[in-house]
C-alpha cells in the first residue's frame, strides 16, 4: 500500500494492506470489518445515499442504526456516485492502488463501471478481487441473494422448528455472516498466494455454497448417506442428551455427548445407577431410547434452578448452559473474562461494539476508528487519489 496522509493506524497482522470496499449490507461489510480489525486500511465506498443499513432502524444509537454500527468500525468512508464520470475515475484509481477489492453487486454489475475483475487486473495485476453473491455467477446470477431466501432454499429452515410445526428462519442472518467469514478467509489465502507469486486472483463466494458447507453433518447425511434430515426441534439426531431440559425455573441445555460425560451427569443428579443401566450404556443406546431417558433426567433436574445446575455440572465436567437472552450472553462472556465489549472512538464519537473474536499474542487487534459518517473521509481520500504517489504515476 502507498503512503497516505491521515490514514487509519497500520498496526496488526494486515498492516499495509489497502482494501477497497464496494460492498454493502452485511456479508461484505462484516468481512471488511474483520480485516480492518486486523490492521488493514479499509476504504468504504458508498453511494450518495450511503449503505442501506445506515437507516435500518430501530434500534438506533444517536439516530444511527445499530445494525450499521455493528459491522463498520475501523473503516473510512468515501461517497461516490459511480454514474458521475469524475467519481467513477476516483473509484477506478482506488481500485488501481488497492491490494484487495471486495464487492457484492449482482454478478456482472461492476463491469458497467469498468470495475470488474478483468478491468481492475489490467491496471493492477496483484489485485485480490473478492465477489460475494447469492447464488454464484452462473445460472443463479439472476436470482437476488438475501439471507432469508438462502435459509429457505438451502434446507436450513426445513431443519429449524418443532417437528410438527412450520419451518423457521434462524434468529440471525446466519449465511450472510458465514459468507463474510468465507470471504475473509479467501482473501487472506489469496494474499498469501500473491506474496509468493506476485499474482492476484478472483475470489468468489456465494451464500448458497456457504450454506451447504455450513450445514455440515446434515449436508453429509445427504451427500454421503443418502439421508434427508428432518426437523427435530431442539433435539440432535445422533446424540442424547443434547438439548434443553427443564429445571426448577428455566431450561438448561445439557450436552453430555459421550459416556464419561453421561456418567458424571448421572452422578451429579444423584442417579449413578442410570449410567450403568443396560438401556443407556452407549450413546447409540441413549439416542434410541431418548423417550425413556428424558423423563428420568427431567425429574432430577426439577430439584434446582438452571444457574445452580450450571455451576454444579460445569464443576463436574458436564457441558451445559442456561438459555440466555442477548444481555445474558454478554454477562456470561464477562463472567468468563472475555471482555466482550470494546469502545471504539473518543468523546461523542465513542461507540460500544463487540470484540473481535480472534486474539493474537504478538499483533493484538486495534480498535481505532468508529463506524464512519457518510463521506467522513472523502476529502482526504480524494486528495490522496488525485495526487501521484508512486512510480506508476510518474
Amino acid at each position: 500500500m502507498e503512503d497516505v496522509v491521515d490514514v487509519a493506524p497500520t498496526r496488526g497482522p494486515l498492516a499495509g494492506v489497502l482494501v477497497a470496499d464496494f460492498s454493502r449490507i452485511l456479508a461484505g461489510p462484516y468481512a471488511t470489518m474483520l480485516l480492518a480489525d486486523l490492521g488493514a486500511d479499509v476504504v468504504k465506498v458508498e453511494g450518495p445515499a450511503g449503505d442501506d443499513t445506515r437507516t435500518w432502524t430501530p434500534p438506533a444509537r444517536s439516530e444511527t442504526s445499530t445494525y450499521y454500527l455493528g459491522i463498520n468500525r475501523g473503516k473510512r468512508s468515501m461517497a461516490l456516485d459511480l454514474r458521475d464520470s469524475e467519481d467513477l475515475r476516483i473509484a477506478q484509481e482506488l481500485a488501481r492502488r488497492a491490494d484487495v477489492l471486495i464487492e457484492n453487486f449482482k454478478p456482472g454489475g461492476m463491469a458497467r463501471f469498468g470495475l470488474d475483475f478483468a478491468s481492475v487486473r489490467a491496471t493492477n495485476a496483484g489485485i485480490v478481487y473478492a465477489s460475494i453473491s447469492g447464488f454464484g455467477s452462473g445460472p443463479g446470477a439472476k436470482v437476488p441473494g438475501y439471507d432469508l431466501m438462502v435459509q429457505a432454499m438451502s434446507g436450513l429452515m426445513s431443519l429449524t422448528g418443532d417437528p410438527d410445526g412450520p419451518p423457521f428462519r434462524a434468529g440471525i442472518s446466519v449465511f450472510d455472516v458465514m459468507a463474510g467469514n468465507h470471504a475473509a478467509i479467501g482473501i487472506l489465502a489469496a494474499l498469501r498466494h500473491r506474496d509468493s507469486t506476485g499474482q492476484g486472483q478472483h475470489v468468489e463466494v456465494n451464500l448458497l455454497s456457504s450454506a451447504l458447507t455450513g450445514l455440515v453433518n446434515h449436508s453429509s447425511a445427504y451427500v454421503a448417506g443418502g439421508t434427508v434430515p428432518y426437523r427435530m426441534g431442539n433435539a440432535h439426531p445422533s446424540v442424547f442428551p443434547y438439548e434443553p431440559l427443564p429445571t426448577a425455573d428455566n431450561d438448561l441445555v445439557v450436552t453430555a455427548a459421550n459416556d464419561g460425560q453421561f456418567r458424571r451427569l448421572c452422578e451429579v443428579l444423584g442417579i449413578p445407577e442410570i449410567a450403568e443401566d443396560p438401556r443407556f450404556l452407549t450413546n447409540a443406546d441413549r439416542t434410541r431410547r431418548r423417550e425413556e431417558l428424558r423423563p428420568i433426567l427431567v425429574e432430577r433436574l426439577a430439584a434446582r434452578g438452571a444457574l445452580e445446575w450450571f455451576d454444579l455440572l460445569i464443576d463436574a465436567g458436564v457441558p451445559c448452559g442456561p438459555i440466555n437472552t442477548i444481555d445474558g450472553g454478554f454477562m456470561m462472556a464477562q463472567r468468563f473474562g472475555l471482555d466482550p465489549i470494546v469502545e471504539v472512538g473518543h468523546g461523542d464519537r465513542a461507540v460500544p461494539t463487540t470484540r473481535h473474536p480472534i486474539r493474537f499474542s504478538e499483533t493484538p487487534v486495534q480498535y481505532e476508528l468508529p463506524p464512519p459518517e457518510l463521506d467522513e473521509h472523502g476529502p482526504e481520500l480524494r486528495k490522496w487519489l488525485n495526487t501521484p504517489t508512486d512510480e506508476r504515476d510518474a
